[in-house]
C-alpha cells in the first residue's frame, strides 16, 4: 500500500511539473504574441503559432517555431525570417524565406516567399521590419497551446488538473493528520503501559519490602519471646534455690 502511495505521490508531482512548464509556455508565447506590433523575448527567443501552411513542408500549420533576435546585416538570401508585414490590410507577423535581398543606398530591403507558394510577398520589407531568423520547430505544438488558449483546453488541461492535485494534497494533509493522531494515540497508550508496568514493579517491590518486613518482625518476636522464657527460667531457679 505504501509502495503504491509513494507512485502516486511520483506521478502527480510529474503531473504538476509538466502542467507548470505548459502552463509557462503557456504564458509566455501568449505574451510573445500578445499583439502584432511587438513580441516578446525570453533570452532573446520567441515561440510563435504557425497559422498557415505557406512554408510547408519546412513547417507547418499548428506547428510551433522558434525565432532568435540577429543583426539584419547577417541575414543572408536563403534565411527564413520573422518580420512586420501588412496581411489584408491588417499588421501582422509573416515567416517566410528571403528570396532576395536589395540595396537601396545604405538601406537593405528584402524580398520574401513562402516555401509553399508560387509568388514572392506583395510587400518588401526593411531592417526596421525584422524580428528574428527560424531557429527551428516543434511539430504540433502549437495546436497544443492554441487548445489550451482556449476557455475548454485551459480548464481540461491547466484548471482540472491543478484542482484534482489540490483535493489530492488536501487529502494527503488529512491523513498525515490521522496518522498523526494514531502516532500519538499509541505512543500515549504505549506510555501509560509502560506507567503501569512502572507501577506494578514498585508496587511488587513495596510488597516484597513488607514481606520482609513481616518476616524480620517474625524473627524479631520470636527472639524476644525465647530471651523472656529464659529470663523466666532463671528466676523460677533462683526461688527454688533460696
Amino acid at each position: 500500500m505504501k509502495v503504491i502511495r509513494k507512485a502516486i505521490m511520483v506521478l502527480l508531482s510529474v503531473m504538476l511539473w509538466a502542467i507548470i512548464l505548459l502552463m509557462a509556455l503557456f504564458t509566455f508565447t501568449t505574451l510573445a504574441t500578445r499583439d502584432e506590433q511587438s513580441v516578446g523575448r525570453l533570452a532573446g527567443f520567441t515561440p510563435l503559432t504557425v497559422k498557415s501552411d505557406s512554408m510547408a513542408p519546412t513547417f507547418r500549420e499548428g506547428d510551433l517555431i522558434v525565432i532568435r533576435e540577429c543583426s539584419p546585416a547577417s541575414l543572408q538570401v536563403g534565411d527564413i525570417i520573422t518580420f512586420h508585414t501588412i496581411i489584408n490590410n491588417e499588421y501582422a507577423l509573416n515567416t517566410h524565406r528571403i528570396a532576395e535581398i536589395k540595396e537601396v543606398g545604405e538601406a537593405r530591403c528584402y524580398v520574401t516567399k513562402g516555401d509553399n507558394n508560387a509568388v514572392e510577398d506583395t510587400h518588401m520589407i526593411s531592417d526596421g521590419d525584422i524580428v528574428g531568423r527560424y531557429v527551428g520547430k516543434v511539430p504540433v505544438l502549437g495546436k497544443v497551446l492554441a487548445f489550451l488558449s482556449g476557455k475548454v483546453g485551459f480548464l481540461v488541461v491547466i484548471v482540472l488538473p491543478m484542482l484534482l492535485f489540490f483535493i489530492y494534497q488536501v487529502y494527503h494533509l488529512v491523513m498525515v493528520s490521522i496518522d498523526l493522531k494514531k502516532a500519538i494515540a499509541v505512543e500515549g497508550a504505549q506510555d501509560l503501559a509502560q506507567q503501569n508496568a512502572d507501577a506494578d514493579a514498585r508496587l511488587a517491590e513495596a510488597e516484597a519490602a513488607l514481606a520482609e518486613a513481616k518476616r524480620l518482625k517474625k524473627e524479631a518476636e520470636e527472639k524476644l519471646a525465647r530471651m523472656q522464657e529464659n529470663s523466666t527460667g532463671e528466676v523460677t531457679e533462683k526461688d527454688t534455690n533460696e
